[in-house]
């Protein structure tokens, strides 16, 4: 009586998840039909140029259940496939999308600070305090590719193909020291309208990232600075001063942060989302993104993904699936793919996600501070004491 019992509950599961991959089929066959992006759950031997399985992307639709209750997984795998599918369908759309890259970069090319202010509550744009050039942080771990994005933001907007490089770029992560200096870089060129800040990379200790933000969000940033962690080793900290040269506590303008661009790796991620033993990458940002400092109320950072260029489509949307999750961000209008290459696409992305980064920053800007007028009664109260 058990083993029938076993075996009955067995065959309702196994028919379970038959339904659901039917389904999923009849998803696929009718809003996704670009073959090279897609197989079936059954044929994990298609690959893209790059060699990865595209089929590895249902796979990781289904996912585990962990803790969950079987109610409560069905609701999460229809909910991270329907986030898949739409990213694909993105990623296939592409083309039909370009078209409107020209509009995008002039808006950004032409964008004032405040420009994107909402008008609400009764408060108009003269009310807020707005600066004359807005602040975008890059934050990230190691490796993430802060330097490259800023290079490749600044010649998908307004900058000659041919220029040389504005930021300096680590080419072996492992044995360059990176980033110790804030360095604020206009874009365009000679605009002061916003600025990138690229910075040092994220510490495997939270209390110095959230130290370092902390610093940032009360005291604000300016070219130059350099950032030094109390658990940084008196070796380390020597040789930063002596990097300095003397110029490195030079304060100039100081900026007040505008909004967070967080920077991570799709290699790495997708490291950590394969090895269970392997999940040191991602603990991290999660832990990171969750600062209280990175939010403007209710506003989360914006996070790029880079290095994509070596990864499937399939692959780039399983991350960004993931991430979103982890994360609690919508992965198709928060999370970016910006890939390092410089094609039509990738400018696309560039220039929506700042437009993301910029809405954002108008938005959080906080109210000028107005005398409280002085009432009548008061007036003729003082004017007593003074007779």
């Amino acid at each position: 009586m058990g083993g029938g019992g076993d075996c009955s509950e067995a065959s309702s599961t196994s028919s379970s998840s038959f339904s659901l991959l039917q389904e999923e089929e009849v998803l696929l066959d009718q809003n996704l039909d670009d073959p090279i992006q897609f197989s079936s759950p059954n044929d994990n031997t298609q690959s893209d140029d790059m060699g990865v399985k595209e089929g590895d992307g249902l796979d990781f639709c289904l996912g585990s259940s962990g803790s969950l209750s079987s109610y409560d997984f069905e609701i999460l795998k229809m909910r991270r496939f329907k986030a898949y599918q739409q990213i694909m369908e993105n990623y296939n759309n592409l083309q039909d999308q370009i078209g409107g890259l020209k509009e995008a970069k002039d808006k950004i090319i032409s964008y004032k600070p405040g420009a994107w202010v909402e008008e609400v509550a009764g408060l108009e744009v003269s009310d807020y305090d707005i600066p004359k050039t807005t602040t975008l942080m890059l934050i990230g771990p190691k490796g993430s590719g802060k330097s490259s994005l800023v290079n490749r933001i600044s010649r998908a907007i307004g900058e000659n193909k041919f220029t040389s490089e504005r930021a300096q770029v680590s080419y072996n992560s492992s044995v360059g020291d990176g980033t110790y200096f804030l360095h604020e870089y206009m874009v365009p060129r000679g605009s002061t309208s916003f600025c990138l800040y690229d910075t040092r990379s994220l510490s495997e200790d939270s209390c110095d990232n959230s130290e370092m933000l902390k610093n940032w969000m009360i005291n604000g940033v300016h070219h130059g600075q350099l950032v030094i962690r109390d658990s940084d080793a008196s070796s380390v900290k020597e040789k930063l001063n002596h990097k300095a040269r003397g110029s490195g506590w030079f304060y100039g303008v100081r900026r007040r942060v505008g909004f967070f661009i967080f920077v991570v790796n799709g290699l790495a991620v997708l490291k950590s989302m394969e090895d269970e033993d392997n999940k040191k990458y991602t603990d991290m940002l999660a832990k990171t993104f969750s600062c209280p400092y990175l939010s403007f109320k209710d506003d989360k950072p914006v996070v790029v993904i880079t290095h994509g260029d070596f990864l499937s489509h399939s692959n780039r949307a399983r991350i960004r699936v993931h991430l979103g999750e982890l994360l609690g961000i919508p992965p198709d209008t928060q999370i970016f793919d910006i890939p390092d290459n410089c094609d039509p696409s990738t400018e696309l992305a560039i220039a929506d996600m700042l437009r993301y980064s910029l809405e954002r920053a108008d938005r959080n800007l906080p109210q000028k501070r107005k005398v409280k007028p002085v009432s009548l009664m008061h007036k003729v109260f003082v004017d007593m004491f003074q007779v």
